[in-house]
């Protein structure tokens, strides 16, 4: 999730472990550990594309991370608050557990989380944006009630608690939407006669409401959208695989490395000789039909026996024109 949130999450975790004894402090640190495991992206700075691909939400996302390090930063924040009377092996419980909830509320992405680090499984339940504002929003309101109470209030606990259930609640809400739009997925698929052999489902961008599938077939997958708005059948778009552009570099470590990555959703385009790597797990740039660039590409540049792999960059433009095409296709076809 969003740094906003993650650290709207740690701080409530905080106040729920310590407020009680240390006030705001509790929040304090505990937005300070809910932000720790995304300090992984520096990663981007020192490693190659694919390399620093791997690693995001991987080592720092795990439990053994937050069993590794929360007794170090619990020494470090008690070191620095020897006048509050929480112990040691407080500070440690309260940043074991904003640690911890941080991949936990990742895994709820499509991205997801290498929570059991070092297995390769990578937690994805799909059912939550990166950024989802009927999540945020509410924990903000109520992590703020509680915020301006007393620390032995009876009302700030109350309010930090009912924020934690309304958030935890709605998680458990995009599993249950989740489950009725892959049916709806589903149905359509079969009502068409198309034969396939996976499906994935994921919510667009800052909403619950409209969701996209990616479908695997024998050549091509096949893209749609649903919305519980919809009055109109789903209409299925179709994107050749293309895997045998890859030639030569099929077999080249970043190309398997990514593929593995992708979990074998991607397709490759040819563009002026350009040879581009898709991760279909995020959708397209637009909703537009005839749209074919992919939130997620990567350049594949030949550099003698190597491969340099360079990820194409996103553009404010296109994700302005992306909300407010999401804004209208929310509401139904």
């Amino acid at each position: 999730m969003d740094s906003l949130t993650q650290i709207v999450l740690g701080a409530a975790v905080g106040e729920a472990v310590l407020g009680k004894k240390v006030g705001n402090k509790a929040m304090l640190y505990g937005a300070i550990a809910g932000t720790i495991p995304d300090l992984d992206v520096i990663t981007r700075y020192f490693l190659d594309t694919v390399t620093a691909t791997e690693w995001h939400r991987g080592f720092s996302h795990s439990i053994f991370f937050s069993v590794l390090f929360a007794p170090v930063f619990g020494w470090l924040v008690w070191k620095i608050n020897k006048k509050e009377s929480a112990t040691w092996k407080e500070w440690s419980w309260l940043m074991f557990w904003g640690l911890f909830t941080h991949p936990v509320l990742d895994a709820f992405t499509t991205w997801g989380t290498q929570l059991f680090w070092p297995l390769k499984l990578r937690l994805a339940f799909q059912s939550v944006f990166v950024i989802d504002p009927l999540y945020t929003v509410p924990f903000i309101i109520f992590v703020i009630l509680a915020m301006f109470q007393k620390r032995t209030s009876v009302k700030r606990r109350r309010y930090n608690r009912i924020g934690l259930i309304i958030c935890s609640s709605y998680l458990l809400l995009t599993l249950i939407l989740k489950g009725g739009a892959f049916q709806q997925f589903e149905n359509a698929l079969d009502k068409q006669g198309i034969v396939y052999n996976e499906m994935n489902t994921r919510p667009s961008p800052l909403n619950t409401v409209l969701w996209m599938a990616n479908v695997d077939t024998e050549d091509a997958y096949l893209m749609a959208d649903y919305s519980f708005f919809d009055t109109q059948p789903i209409a299925f778009t179709s994107y050749p695989k293309n895997h045998d552009l890859l030639g030569k570099w099929a077999d080249n470590d970043k190309i398997v490395r990514l593929i593995k990555i992708t979990e074998g959703w991607y397709t490759i385009t040819e563009k002026e000789g350009q040879l581009y790597f898709n991760d279909l797990r995020f959708g397209l740039i637009s909703l537009d039909e005839n749209e074919t660039q992919f939130a997620f590409s990567y350049k594949l540049v030949p550099n003698g026996d190597n491969l340099i792999v360079e990820e194409r960059p996103k553009y404010k433009r296109d994700a302005k024109r992306l909300m407010a095409a999401l804004w209208q296709r929310i509401w139904g076809n």
